[in-house]
C-alpha cells in the first residue's frame, strides 16, 4: 500500500480533516506524493502550513473545526473555488475522551466528543456528497477505531462516537453507492500519534505501553501504515469495496487481552 512511486491520484482533489498531526499529517504526505491536490483541514493553521511545506505536492491549508456547520460549508467552498472538484474525503479528525466511568463524564465532554467524532464526519460528508454525485464518482474514507467494535479502547463518549461512525459509513454506502460514491471505514488500533501518546495523562488514562505489549504484533501501528491503507481504499484498486470497515490493529481484537 505504499505509494511513493505511484502517481495514481494525478488530477484528483483529496480533502483530509485532522491534517495537522499524526495520521492526518501522514495522509497529506501520502496522497500528495501520489499526485493529488490535497486540502489539509484542521484547527491550527500553523500546523497545517508546516504540513503543507513538507509535502511533495500541491497542498492547501484550511483552518476548520469540523463540528462547525457554517465553517464546513465555507471550507468546502474554498476548495471548490481553488480546484473545482472534490474526489476523495478522508474524515480523520477526532478527539479522545477522559476514559472516566460513564457516571463521572461531564455532559460538556460528551457533547464535545460526539460533535467532533460523529457530527463532524456527517457534516463533511453532507457537504461533499452533492458534488460527488454530480460527477458520478467519489470516495469517502471514515477513520473509525477498534472502539467501533469493542469497549475499553476509550471511554463511553469515544466508544459511542466510533460505533456511530460505522453506522454512518454503512448508511451512506447504502444511499450513495448506487450513485458512484464509495464509502468505507478504517478501524485503527494503537497508533503512534500525539492523541494516543499525550504528553499529559489524566486520572483515568490507561497504560498504553502495557496494552501494546500484549497485542500480537507487539508494537504500535505507525501513522504511515494508516495513510497507505486510506490511499488504497480511496483508489480504483478498491473499486469493489463498499461499506467495509478495515481493522488494522496488529491483532488487538483477535488476540486475548485484558482490559486496561
Amino acid at each position: 500500500m505504499k505509494g511513493q512511486s505511484l502517481k495514481d491520484y494525478e488530477g484528483q482533489v483529496v480533502l483530509i480533516t485532522g491534517a495537522g498531526s499524526g495520521m492526518g499529517r501522514a495522509m497529506v504526505r501520502e496522497f500528495a506524493s501520489r499526485g493529488a491536490k490535497v486540502a489539509a483541514l484542521g484547527r491550527t493553521m500553523a500546523k497545517l502550513e508546516a504540513v503543507a511545506a513538507e509535502a511533495a505536492g500541491e497542498v492547501l491549508p484550511v483552518a476548520l473545526d469540523v463540528a462547525d456547520a457554517p465553517g464546513v460549508e465555507a471550507a468546502i467552498a474554498a476548495v471548490l473555488a481553488r480546484w473545482g472538484r472534490i474526489d476523495v474525503l478522508v474524515n480523520n479528525a477526532g478527539v479522545l475522551d477522559s476514559y472516566a466511568p460513564a457516571h463521572e463524564v461531564p455532559l460538556e465532554e460528551w457533547h464535545q466528543v460526539i460533535a467532533t467524532n460523529l457530527t463532524g464526519p456527517f457534516l463533511m460528508c453532507r457537504a461533499v456528497l452533492p458534488g460527488m454525485v454530480a460527477q458520478g464518482k467519489g470516495a469517502i474514507v471514515n477513520i473509525a477505531s477498534i472502539s467501533s467494535h469493542s469497549a475499553a479502547g476509550g471511554g463511553s463518549a469515544y466508544t459511542a462516537s466510533k460505533h456511530g461512525v460505522l453506522g454512518l459509513t454503512r448508511q451512506l454506502c447504502f444511499e450513495y453507492g448506487p450513485l458512484g460514491v464509495r464509502v468505507n471505514a478504517i478501524c485503527p488500533g494503537a497508533t503512534a500519534t500525539p492523541m494516543a501518546i499525550p504528553e499529559e495523562k489524566g486520572q483515568h488514562s490507561p497504560d498504553m505501553e502495557a496494552a501494546v505489549a500484549r497485542v500480537p504484533a507487539r508494537r504500535w501501528c505507525q501513522p504511515e501504515e494508516i495513510a497507505g491503507l486510506a490511499a488504497f481504499l480511496a483508489s480504483d484498486a478498491a473499486s469493489y469495496l463498499h461499506g467495509s470497515d478495515i481493522v488494522i490493529d496488529g491483532g488487538w481484537l483477535a488476540g486475548a487481552r485484558e482490559a486496561f
